[in-house]
């Protein structure tokens, strides 16, 4: 018998802190220069391209190239822009961006909150990626978003 996980339940949550002010952590976020630097889940995976239009309903893109050579590309819409402390968007794969859907078809749009909170030391920050549809994916996401929010820390210092 298949299990299904209800949408509410596959969401993951990952905090990280870095020396570097809310304000620069933020404008890592949303600089394309800057996201070409760490968006990425590894060392060995690069950022070609980084398309950002930051305002409420603009859109972002950005690819992400596997050490095989095969592109990943994600996008959405940006909900809600509070600088320096609050982003929320839409995310979603664009063909062959499966990242654990568990099938060959896209995963559904998701939902993706970053928060900025000034520290004795910094920022902390708090990532929410929610509506994930599997366990699975969640996972993927959750390797994915650990490795990314690592390579940021070598930028945000």
């Amino acid at each position: 018998m298949e299990k299904t996980t209800s949408l509410a339940n596959c969401s993951l949550q990952i905090t990280r802190n870095y020396s570097a002010s809310p304000e620069a952590v933020f404008q890592a976020w949303t600089d394309p220069k800057a996201l070409m630097q760490w968006f990425a889940p590894a060392d060995t995976f690069t950022t070609p391209l980084a398309e950002v239009n930051l305002l409420v309903g603009g859109s972002y893109r950005i690819q992400i190239k596997d050490p095989s050579g095969e592109t990943h590309t994600a996008g959405g819409v940006y909900r809600e822009i509070q600088r320096p402390t609050r982003l929320v968007f839409t995310w979603a794969w664009e063909e062959g961006g499966d990242c654990g859907g568990g099938t060959d078809d896209p995963i559904p749009e998701t939902t993706v909150t970053v928060e900025f909170h000034q520290v004795e030391t910094g920022t902390e920050l708090i990532l929410t990626h929610e509506q994930l549809p599997t366990e699975e994916a969640r996972g993927k996401h959750q390797e994915g978003w650990s490795g990314c929010l690592s390579k940021l820390g070598k930028i945000c210092r």
